[in-house]
């Protein structure tokens, strides 16, 4: 626990990413879409009208530095809260501490990082002093708040989404930096564009990595008569080498997932290992690849072994829980599972050939038959009338049309006759010989 004041100075010696900290929204880099002009962040805080409220987006987005503007806008005393290194002994003195202020007319704006890291009964224990107002509760976390914070809390928050920045607006961020008296401004630094954008991209949307990465490039950098010059080669070491192998939003980004798709499409499990590894090497964010692997399991395998979908969201899980390094086990797993799958792309063809009539035809109407009839007069109008329930047949199954009469004819899903989509499709060639009159039930 930490109480600061808001007007204390900043050291020369802190480092670069505190010193070049904005104290108003001017100042402030990125998340537009919540302060920009017009914006309801933007509008709460220059009305001063700020209630308790939630910060979830990533690393280095300006989670901590938006709560410090919020605390000097309204002038609460501001209360720097660890969920990290704090217990309940020090929630109820900082919450006793907090009351008393009340009482004086003072609010206090309690600041709690990494807030998903307390507990439930760490969490209830801000109840009663967030309903009463004696705390302006303000939490950070990198985790869905969904699921890491107590309803009755996350119900009297407002949940505000703050997105990775952009790499432009690093890039502007890195030059205020290099020009600013905060930053290194009486230093007349040298340094490329095209190095400010290869720290901008290493960052990956982190305005913190991004500084601490330049402040170490200049602190390396060579000291010339008209200034400070740093080279490419200090940036390139001062960067971790992956920001030089792969690059997350460029060609070689989707050169390489599409390399992995399609190794494991044919089938070559060596070759799709391979691929995996050299994302995960390049900074790839694991649960990417456990989202693509998700993907691949309906669209190229689907029903020829459905247990291969199941697969795939248990890696995107163990993703979760463990993370990198260790994960990378998990993903290999399924990696060389659905490569040696049988293959099907039935459900994909389904469903991009719903997709094109859905474009094609004009919206049609669900029949009848098929609608539920809850008024009287919606069953003056026909609906449910012949409805057959499937249960009360002996196959299970009943003669009538569900698709819309201008599509009756449509055959969406087409079965191969990989792995276990075999029988579905002996399974469906019953059926609907079953519904078309012929046939007497079903395999």
């Amino acid at each position: 626990m930490e109480q600061m004041s808001l007007f204390d100075d900043r050291e020369s010696s802190a480092p670069l990413a505190s010193r070049l900290r904005p104290g108003t929204l001017d100042g402030y880099a990125g998340q537009a879409h919540l302060l920009g002009p017009g914006m309801i962040l933007r509008q709460l805080i220059e009305k001063d009208q700020i209630t308790s409220m939630i910060f979830w987006g990533p690393p280095g987005v300006g989670k901590t530095t938006l709560a410090r503007i919020i605390a000097n806008r309204t002038k609460a005393d501001f209360v720097d809260f660890s969920a990290v290194t704090s217990g309940i002994k020090e929630i109820r003195e900082v919450m006793a501490q907090a009351e008393n202020r009340r009482r004086t007319g003072i609010r206090t704006l309690l600041f709690i990082d990494e807030i998903h890291r307390f507990n439930k009964a760490q969490q209830d224990a801000f109840l009663p002093f967030v309903e009463k107002g004696s705390i302006i509760l303000v939490g950070a976390t990198t985790e869905n708040p969904s699921f890491e914070i107590n309803s009755a809390l996350l119900s009297r928050c407002k949940v505000f989404v703050l997105k990775a920045l952009e790499e432009s607006e690093i890039v502007k961020l890195l030059s205020r930096a290099l020009n600013c008296p905060e930053g290194f401004g009486s230093q007349r630094v040298q340094i490329g564009e095209a190095d400010l954008a290869a720290i901008a991209r290493f960052a990956n949307g982190d305005a913190r990595t991004a500084l601490n990465t330049l402040e170490m490039a200049v602190l390396n950098g060579e000291i010339r008569q008209d200034g400070l010059y740093v080279s490419r080669g200090v940036v390139a070491q001062c960067m971790n080498r992956r920001s030089l192998l792969y690059d997350k939003n460029g060609e070689v980004h989707y050169n390489m997932i599409s390399a992995l798709h399609k190794s494991m499409r044919n089938s070559d499990p060596d070759a799709a290992v391979y691929w995996m590894e050299r994302m995960l090497d390049g900074g790839e964010e694991p649960l990417y690849i456990a989202r693509r692997l998700i993907r691949f399991a309906s669209e190229d395998v689907g029903m020829a072994d459905p247990q291969a979908l199941g697969i795939a969201v248990a890696a995107y899980q163990a993703c979760q829980f463990i993370g990198m390094p260790e994960c990378d086990i998990n993903l290999a797993q399924a990696v060389v599972y659905l490569a040696m799958a049988p293959r099907s792309n039935a459900l994909y063809r389904a469903c991009e050939g719903c997709k094109e009539d859905i474009r094609r035809f004009a919206a049609q109407p669900v029949p009848p038959v098929i609608c539920n009839a809850p008024t009287g007069l919606m069953k003056e109008l026909h609906y449910g009338e012949g409805y057959v329930y499937a249960h009360d047949t002996e196959e299970k199954i009943a003669r009538m049309q569900c698709l819309p009469d201008a599509l009756s004819d449509r055959r969406y899903y087409e079965p191969s006759d990989q792995g276990m989509e075999r029988q579905v499709a002996e399974r469906l060639s019953a059926i609907r010989a079953f519904r078309e009159g012929g046939g007497n039930g079903l395999v």
